[in-house]
């Protein structure tokens, strides 16, 4: 998607969204008796909507084609029950209508991509568990060395290229790599997305969608669907080329001090074969830095 496509404005952002939205909801689901015959609008009808939202026809018109950028929290509540949103959404929704009365992002510069010392410490005591620091687009800023190898080949990419969402769509081993690289794939738009969302402009995100979306048709498709739920913890299953199958834990924790940046940490009991692969992970010979800021160093 072209710069201009991506960074809409917000009024425009929500309108999407709300369409988005409107077309997962069948009307069975939401006690609409549908006659016979064709409907060719999939899920809810404009009108449907906004009765159900408790608004006129015209009033939620006007929200979706970007005409209407400040409704009231009452009218964005009413919207997500008829939706049927859950927390991330309806936190989006209300997102996307402060951004759009603020009219411009507050910051258009390139996010830090510095790695504090402390957090580098952090990374290291971590071992063996697989732990990495990623930014709000999902660069990879830094890791020990299993966070690195659990995601195999990325380490034959340059540093700056090193991104988890550029690795999932585009890495030839990320399909061998995830079972379920379907999830993986939705789990990386969601993400971006919902920065979309909140800052349409960011350069960092722009040039990274630009890419993907000129690079794989099926992060075009997924990025049109928008969605914006997202995933804090759980599990994760890899076939992985040097250990085989394991499946491990997750929890992807925000850091403080530096907007953006997040630590992820997969994890396994001691004791069982997951636990074991992950040791071999971490002590097998890399090399190559698993910290990019090490590589620049060198």
């Amino acid at each position: 998607m072209a710069r201009e496509q991506q960074g809409r404005n917000s009024g425009t952002e929500l309108g999407r969204f709300l369409r988005a939205r409107r077309t997962e909801v069948s009307p069975e689901e939401v006690g609409i008796k549908v006659g016979p015959g064709l409907r060719r609008t999939p899920g809810l009808r404009r009108e449907e909507l906004a009765t159900l939202a408790g608004v006129s026809i015209d009033y939620y018109a006007r929200l979706e084609r970007g005409r209407e950028v400040n409704p009231s929290p009452a009218v964005l509540d009413a919207l997500a029950r008829a939706l049927q949103l859950g927390e991330i959404e309806h936190k989006h929704l209300h997102d996307l209508c402060l951004r759009a009365a603020r009219g411009q992002s507050p910051d258009q510069s390139m996010p830090s991509r510095s790695v504090d010392p402390g957090t580098e410490l952090l990374l290291e005591h971590l071992r063996p568990f697989p732990s990495r620091v990623l930014s709000r687009t999902m660069d990879l800023l830094a890791s020990n060395p299993g966070g690195l190898r659990t995601l195999a080949g990325i380490e034959r990419w340059p540093v700056k290229q090193r991104n988890i969402a550029r690795y999932v769509f585009l890495h030839p081993m990320a399909r061998e790599l995830f079972p379920d690289w379907e999830v993986m794939t939705r789990g990386c738009v969601a993400r971006l997305r919902a920065l979309a969302g909140t800052d349409p402009d960011a350069p960092d995100l722009a040039e990274l969608v630009d890419e993907l979306h000129l690079k794989s048709p099926e992060f075009t498709q997924l990025w049109e669907s928008y969605d914006v739920r997202g995933f804090a913890q759980g599990h994760k299953t890899m076939q992985h080329p040097e250990v085989g199958t394991l499946t491990l834990r997750y929890q992807s924790l925000l850091i403080e001090g530096t907007p953006g940046h997040r630590l992820v940490t997969y994890y396994a009991l001691p004791g069982t074969p997951d636990y074991d692969a992950v040791v071999l992970l971490d002590r097998a010979d890399q090399g190559h830095s698993a910290n990019p800021a090490e590589e620049h160093r060198g």
